[in-house]
C-alpha cells in the first residue's frame, strides 16, 4: 500500500520546519517525508496509523515520527463540522536528521540523540507523564529564533530519549512498498473502514474499494501490513470503544455495539487483547486521572 510522498515546506531563516495547525485536514492522509515529524496534540481527538501500528490519539499527546515511516492522522468528524465549537491546535515541527550537520550525530556526546531517532524509525508515543513537559518545549520552538530553536529541539528530544518506558509503535518487521500503482488504495481502505466500522464489512466490498479481486484482498492486505483486515478493524473497532469509554456517557454495553461489535464476550475479548486491558479497567484508570 502506497502512502504519498509529501515535501515538508521550508525557507530559507530556518534549517527546520514548526508550524501551528488549527484545521483537523492537514496532511489528512496517509502520507511519509524525508524528516522526522515531532508533533503535539494540544487539543483534538482521532484515530493515528503509524506503520501497522493503530491507536487513538487525544488532546495533549506527543509523538514521535522517524524519516519515510508512513503515517496519518485522522481527526474526528465532530472537527470536521464548522457549527461545533470543537477546533484543532496542534505543533508540529519537522527536520533532516542531518540539518545540523553530517558529523554532528557521530559525536560521542550525543549518543543519546542519535539512538532517539533511531527509535523514531518505529515511532514513538511519548508516556503520559512526560508529555506535557515535552509538549511545552515543542510549543516554545514557535515562539523562539536563532540558536534557541536549535537548542530547545535538542532539549524536546533527549527527553524523549530519557522517558521511561518509551513506547514504539510500529513493529519491528513492519516494511513500507512505493510501487507506484498503489498510490491511493490505502487512503481508499483507511477512509472506507473509519466511516464503516460501525457495521459488518464485506471482503467484497473492500476488494472493491482496493480495487483488486475478493480472493486477493486478504491476501495483499495481510501482505503489506502483516495483519489480517479482521485485525486491523478490530483495533479501529477498540480505538472508538476507548474514546466512548473516556467519555463516560455510556454504559459498556451500549459501547459495545456503538463501536460495532455483535456481542459483549466478543467485545471484552478483543478489547483486552488489544489494550491488555478490560473495558472497566481501562475506563477506570482514565476516569481517576
Amino acid at each position: 500500500m502506497k502512502p504519498q510522498l509529501l515535501k515538508v515546506s521550508n525557507n530559507l531563516v530556518n534549517s527546520f520546519s514548526a508550524r501551528r495547525d488549527k484545521v483537523p485536514y492537514i496532511n489528512n492522509r496517509w502520507h511519509y517525508h524525508a524528516e522526522v515529524e515531532l508533533i503535539y496534540f494540544k487539543k483534538g481527538n482521532g484515530t493515528q496509523f503509524i506503520g501497522d501500528s493503530i491507536k487513538r490519539f487525544r488532546s495533549g499527546d506527543v509523538v514521535l515520527v522517524g524519516a519515510h515511516l508512513p503515517h496519518y492522522w485522522r481527526f474526528d468528524d465532530i472537527y470536521f463540522n464548522e457549527d461545533e465549537k470543537n477546533n484543532a491546535d496542534v505543533v508540529v515541527v519537522h527536520f533532516n536528521e542531518n540539518f545540523w550537520g553530517n558529523h554532528f550525530l557521530n559525536l560521542p556526546e550525543n549518543k543519546a540523540l542519535k539512538l532517539t531517532l533511531e527509535k523514531a524509525q518505529r515511532g514513538i508515543q511519548i508516556p503520559d507523564k512526560n508529555k506535557k513537559a515535552i509538549g511545552e518545549l515543542i510549543e516554545s520552538i514557535l515562539l523562539s529564533e536563532g540558536s534557541k530553536r536549535i537548542i530547545l529541539l535538542m532539549e524536546a528530544l533527549l527527553a524523549i530519549e530519557n522517558c521511561t518506558p518509551n513506547h514504539l509503535l510500529s513493529s519491528i518487521g513492519f516494511r513500507h512498498d512505493f510501487e507506484e500503482i498503489e498510490n491511493d488504495r490505502i487512503n481508499a481502505i483507511y477512509n472506507y473502514s473509519l466511516a464503516n466500522f460501525k457495521r459488518k464489512i464485506q471482503m467484497e466490498e473492500m476488494a472493491s474499494v482496493a480495487n483488486i479481486s475478493p480472493n486477493s484482498f486478504c491476501r495483499y492486505f495481510k501482505s503489506r501490513t502483516r495483519k489480517t483486515y479482521t485485525q486491523f478493524i478490530s483495533e479501529i473497532r477498540v480505538g472508538h470503544a476507548c474514546k466512548l469509554l473516556i467519555e463516560d456517557s455510556m454504559n459498556v454495553k451500549q459501547i459495545c455495539y456503538e463501536s460495532g461489535f455483535h456481542n459483549f464476550a466478543s467485545f471484552h475479548k478483543h478489547f483486552k487483547i488489544i489494550t491488555g486491558k478490560s473495558p472497566l479497567t481501562y475506563q477506570k484508570s482514565y476516569l481517576q486521572k
